[in-house]
């Protein structure tokens, strides 16, 4: 016997192969190649997990997209808002004007001259009323000089 046997009994001039061997020099060529991809995803990954300054970029460019897109839907929003509003200050508006109109019609049925007459009479009988009338067409004239003069009419 020109083997040696070992004092496990396993054979020291085996042929048989671990688990994974390659089973020819084509095989060993082909996981060579294999392994060596791996081994350059792996060096690609950790490259970029260790370029701080590169993630910090890509997420400040991302939250600058995020930012701008939110601006632009906040300019929409307040600009919608700002529609909605001057459309209702229009209808309060309208509702106003038509209120004013329909008082002031209601003035003119139930006023009549001789009412008006007599509630001048009335004020001119009392001394304060006059006074105070006198007052007021006092300074509506001092005021209409004021601005003449202000304007240059002098």
């Amino acid at each position: 016997m020109t083997d040696a046997t070992s004092r496990d009994g396993s054979r020291s001039g085996s042929t048989a192969q671990p688990v994974g061997a390659a089973k020819g020099p084509d095989e060993l060529r082909r996981q060579i190649e294999e392994t060596r991809g791996q081994l350059g995803d792996t060096v690609e990954e950790l490259a970029g997990k260790a370029d701080v300054k590169g993630r910090a970029k890509a997420k400040a460019a991302d939250l600058k997209d995020k930012a701008g897109a939110m601006g632009v839907q906040l300019r929409s929003s307040a600009a919608h808002a700002g529609h909605a509003v001057q459309d209702k200050a229009g209808r309060a508006g309208h509702t106003a004007h038509d209120k004013g109109g329909r008082a002031r019609d209601t003035a003119e049925r139930h006023a009549s001259p001789g009412r008006a007459r007599g509630a001048v009479r009335a004020g001119l009988g009392h001394p304060r009323v006059v006074l105070a009338a006198g007052a007021a067409a006092g300074v509506v004239v001092a005021a209409s000089l004021v601005r003449r003069r202000h304007h240059g009419h002098c």
